[in-house]
């Protein structure tokens, strides 16, 4: 009796397959990370005249940007196995502020050092360093940088508004709840809507009501606009009464975080309420206060919207910050090459000025510690 004898088939070791997995992630990030530069190249090439392919913007490289980051994902689960898995959830937003941020930059410094407006006939055209001759020339563009030294100082005061107004709403007081909803009610506003709400109708010198009140107390001439400290004072008001509850709410956060237990003891050593604040909250206050102080910083400097609708940057560039100069040079001049220029600057001075703050904040905050 004969016996059929079946063949032995040699289990496929894991390791193998493993292997054979992460070849495939690396031949398909490979081949996606030819398609991509080849598309540049070709992009390069057609936008510098060396071929006429006839690409009519940048889609063709998007596109293929959007498919490497897919085959990178994708290789990053194939080489990694489940490591690569971990990594396949981050990469999505890192590929996503590297499209949206690190590109554009990039690509704005290229338009940065070309003559480029576009009420020209000319198109854009390489210049070399004659944009950043001219912005180290362009009085107005210093005096824009120099009015933003006075718009970042009156944070300071804004601060301690906010401090006051919090310290007021964390207290035991009635109608508190209100008082909490009554003091947000500016940050839910548009700057734009503040800006026509205050700056071109209550702040109106011929029928505005508070010009009609200046004039009833004896101004003659209630122009909150036509004088260069006036104009400047009146746009820092306008912008404090709109960021201060966002500072107020983060610093009210911070006081009903603080344990009860501490200021109980002060009461009972007798320390008087200014003793407690000085000695336990303001220091206890420490690392939120700075947190809230650079918060407002950085959003000071982005300040435009209020400038630009109430008063052009007027008089005389008085209120003129740099975004709004930025933003005429980009509307009134169509000067885009310039512009450029200028934005690109002015980030290199606010990455070096908020590299500068958190470094010495966070020495000093040490220091106290």
């Amino acid at each position: 009796m004969s016996q059929t004898i079946m063949p032995t088939l040699s289990p496929v070791e894991p390791k193998t397959v493993q292997l054979t997995t992460a070849r495939r992630g690396k031949l398909l990030l490979l081949a996606a990370t030819v398609l991509l530069f080849a598309v540049l190249i070709l992009q390069i090439a057609d936008v510098a005249g060396i071929t006429t392919i006839g690409f009519v913007s940048w889609q063709p490289l998007l596109f293929a940007y959007i498919v490497w980051s897919v085959a990178l994902c994708a290789a990053q689960v194939l080489i990694r196995g489940e490591a690569g898995q971990r990594a396949a959830f981050v990469l999505p937003a890192v590929l996503f502020t590297v499209a949206m941020v690190v590109f554009p930059t990039v690509f704005g410094l290229y338009i940065a050092f070309t003559d480029w407006n576009l009420s020209a006939a000319a198109g854009r055209r390489f210049n070399g360093l004659d944009n950043l001759r001219t912005l180290f020339a362009d009085v107005y563009f210093w005096n824009a940088l120099l009015n933003m030294v006075y718009y970042v100082l009156s944070v300071l005061v804004q601060y301690a508004i906010a401090f006051g107004l919090a310290l007021l709403l964390n207290a035991e007081i009635k109608a508190r709840k209100f008082f909490r909803v009554a003091f947000l009610l500016p940050l839910m506003l548009s700057p734009v809507a503040v800006s026509w709400m205050i700056g071109k109708s209550l702040m109106e010198y011929r029928f505005g009501p508070a010009a009609t009140l200046a004039r009833y107390l004896g101004w003659d001439n209630p122009a909150f606009f036509s004088t260069p400290w006036l104009a400047r004072t009146s746009i820092m008001a306008m912008d404090a009464w709109v960021s201060i509850p966002f500072m107020m709410i983060l610093l009210l956060a911070g006081l009903q975080a603080l344990p009860a237990e501490i200021k109980e003891a002060a009461k009972v050593d007798g320390a008087s309420g200014w003793q407690s604040f000085k000695e336990i909250t303001f220091p206890l206050m420490l690392p939120v206060s700075m947190t809230v102080i650079i918060l407002r910083i950085i959003f000071q400097l982005k300040l435009a919207d209020i400038v630009i609708n109430v008063t052009a940057g007027g008089p005389g560039g008085a209120t003129d910050t740099v975004s709004s100069f930025i933003f005429r040079e980009y509307r009134d001049r169509s000067n885009v090459g310039y512009g450029t220029m200028l934005a690109e600057f002015y980030l290199v001075i606010i990455i070096i000025f908020v590299a500068l703050i958190l470094k010495g904040a966070s020495r000093w905050m040490q220091r106290e510690n």
